[in-house]
């Protein structure tokens, strides 16, 4: 490529007289001779340049002739790629000609030991240099053209210089036979040389479905192309992505003068636009450093900021005079937007102006929109405006129905960076708060001035909290609690809700790992089995309760009261001694004491727990709540079925 280029600039300078002609590269092979011939019509070498830069390791003439030649596009600099095809040959034969034709053919031969041949050639070739790689036994596997067409696609697919391997196939007689047609790996000018009011929004997708010939249509480019300070060009897409962004990384192919240098472009673009696809150009990004270098380079900090600057009124661009567009591809942007908001301070400033913010109703707000449409109805007692969202309408339907009927706006966040995006966006916005419908009871996720009081009394409570958890399922990974509510008669019996706090950090934890997520993601579920303490089915196995065993739980607790007068008597007599200084006498009674009043009441929660697993009402209303949830499945989803049944059939 590099003696190609070198020609082309010595034939325009006038320092050639001879006829240029199409300047290529060939890449040919021999099965039967097990050769690689790698040929070019470029600058060729004289004997003196082949024992000077080919016997010479680490001497290239790159330097030489940039410094006689300004701004040219070298790739080769150090004068060692060539050895690189002592990696597959056990022999490589040179037969070059320089473009000066009053010198001779010449003939370099070497096996990989120091020891090699120089000769001029009885016949003459024309103008430029054939690299004739004998392949070695275990590198057979590159003499399939087809391997090698792969090979020169990555790498060399849009260099400046056209590289012919082979010919193209038609099917003919029942096989694919050559044609007299090149084989031509190259795009020597991509759409990104050329300037972008001269390119077509159809040719921006025809060169996406170019690079990734398997993805779907990307959502929009944006062509990056700036000579100062820095020279960068190329084109950016936005790909559609839903929840897997993980595997879309590293898809950005960054260039040198339309030179491959790699897919891994971290160092030199922010994190959150690795997602975006595309390719990069610059002879500003040093590429022969290591990473940690990269990152710390003045230009490479340049580019990065233009990038983010670019993608960002780009973003702005597309709100401002194409909204309705905008919101219909917002689902797909989201996750750009939000990975670029929590992980880079002055994307998220930019992105304050195109973030938005989707309902139930699928309409779409940008956050201070939202907050006027909120303000009035979601401001809880302490002037905290809070906003109620769900992970899936369709999951949690009870949950958004019934805060609805509130008059309640609805969120929909089911992305798998909204966890993160709330988590920051709460640090931001000071008095406003991110709550899941299914978090609390409705009276609670929005708690008003109200006097709505609990019907049930503290000792009925106590009556009823193990009728109803010796209904609850028995799971390792996961943990029920009871709670009583004080909710209208007419919400649900029985509600099943999960911690804010504690369902944030597992599901923040899924996407993290590591640390403290890690420690989160081990902890068991937790849930909590609200009880709606006002509705008359409570109420009624409340009075079944009472009617079943009132009895024996009255003389029960009047046996506990009295044990318990007795040792509040002892304790009294004996407040002033430490209790290595009690009697064994004292210490004997106080600890008779306890044990028996914990026999009772260990009997008495056994008694309530008998009587509650006997209760089919109490079955019925906990399987509800845990159907409403998603959470009733396989077995006891079909006991549920057949209870139903029956309890309809009476």
């Amino acid at each position: 490529m590099d003696a190609s280029q070198k020609m082309r600039t010595i034939a325009t300078s006038g320092a050639y007289d001879g006829e240029l002609g199409e300047v290529q590269v060939s890449v040919k092979v021999d099965k039967e001779a097990k050769t690689i011939t790698v040929s070019d019509n470029g600058i060729g070498m004289s004997a003196e340049e082949v024992d000077r830069y080919i016997n010479q390791i680490a001497f290239s003439s790159a330097e030489e002739f940039m410094e006689k030649y300004k701004d040219q596009t070298i790739i080769g600099h150090f004068g060692l790629g060539f050895y690189s095809a002592f990696m597959v040959s056990e022999r490589v034969d040179i037969r070059t000609q320089s473009y000066r034709l009053d010198e001779p053919t010449i003939l370099w031969s070497c096996n990989g030991t120091p020891e090699y041949t120089l000769s001029e050639s009885d016949s003459k070739r024309g103008r430029g240099t054939d690299i004739i790689m004998h392949i070695a036994e275990d590198s057979a596997e590159f003499l399939d053209e087809n391997r090698l067409r792969e090979m020169l696609r990555k790498y060399c697919r849009f260099l400046p210089v056209k590289i012919v391997c082979g010919k193209q196939q038609e099917w003919k007689n029942g096989k694919y036979e050559d044609t007299d047609r090149d084989y031509i790996i190259n795009d020597t000018d991509p759409l990104w040389t050329s300037k972008p009011n001269e390119i077509t929004e159809e040719q921006y997708k025809e060169f996406y479905s170019e690079l990734y010939p398997t993805s779907e249509e990307p959502l929009f480019s944006i062509h990056l192309n700036i000579d100062y300070p820095f020279n960068l060009t190329g084109i950016l897409y936005f790909p559609k992505i839903r929840n897997n962004f993980e595997v879309q990384k590293n898809r950005i192919q960054l260039y040198c003068n339309q030179v491959y240098v790699t897919d891994s472009v971290e160092g030199i673009v922010p994190e959150y636009l690795t997602l975006l696809h595309g390719v990069i150009d610059s002879p500003d990004i040093p590429l022969n450093v290591s990473r940690s270098y990269l990152q710390s380079d003045s230009n490479v900090k340049k580019i990065s900021s233009y990038i983010t600057r670019k993608v960002g009124d780009r973003l702005q661009e597309l709100f401002g005079t194409m909204r309705p567009e905008f919101e219909s591809k917002w689902d797909d942007l989201k996750i750009f937007i939000e990975y670029g908001i929590v992980t880079d301070e002055k994307f998220a400033e930019k992105a304050k102006g195109f973030t938005l913010l989707k309902n139930s109703e699928n309409k779409y707000f940008t956050p201070e929109e939202y907050r006027t449409l909120t303000t009035d109805n979601q401001t809880d007692k302490n002037g905290n405006l809070i906003w109620l969202y769900t992970d899936s309408v369709e999951d949690k339907f009870s949950f958004v129905e019934a805060a609805k009927a509130k008059g309640y706006d609805i969120l929909v966040m089911d992305g798998p960076l909204d966890g993160h995006f709330i988590g920051y966006f709460e640090s931001k916005n000071e008095k406003c708060r991110f709550v899941r419908v299914d978090s609390n009871v409705i009276e609670k996720l929005i708690e008003k001035e109200n006097n709505l009081s609990l019907a049930l009394s503290t000792q009925q409570q106590e009556l009823l909290r193990p009728v109803f958890e010796s209904q609850l399922p028995v799971e390792e990974k996961i943990h029920y609690n009871i709670s009583f509510e004080a909710m209208a008669a007419d919400e649900d019996p029985v509600t099943i809700t999960r911690d804010e706090f504690m369902r944030r950090m597992k599901e923040m934890a899924q996407v993290s790992g590591g640390g403290m997520s890690q420690f989160y993601a081990q902890m068991p579920d937790s849930y909590t089995i609200a009880i709606n303490g006002n509705h008359p089915l409570v109420a009624e196995i409340l009075d079944d309760v009472e009617k079943a065993c009132g009895e024996k739980i009255a003389s029960t607790d009047k046996k506990v009261q009295s044990l318990e007068s007795q040792l509040s008597t002892l304790n009294t007599l004996v407040k002033d001694k430490k209790d290595d200084e009690l009697t064994p006498e004292e210490r004997t009674q106080r600890d008779d004491l306890e044990r028996k009043i914990s026999d009772l009441r260990a009997q008495r929660t056994d008694l309530l727990r008998e009587e509650g697993g006997k209760n089919v009402l109490v079955k019925q209303l906990i399987d509800l709540a845990l159907l409403s949830n998603g959470m009733l499945k396989g077995e006891s989803l079909a006991a549920f079925i057949r209870r139903s049944v029956k309890l309809i059939h009476k």
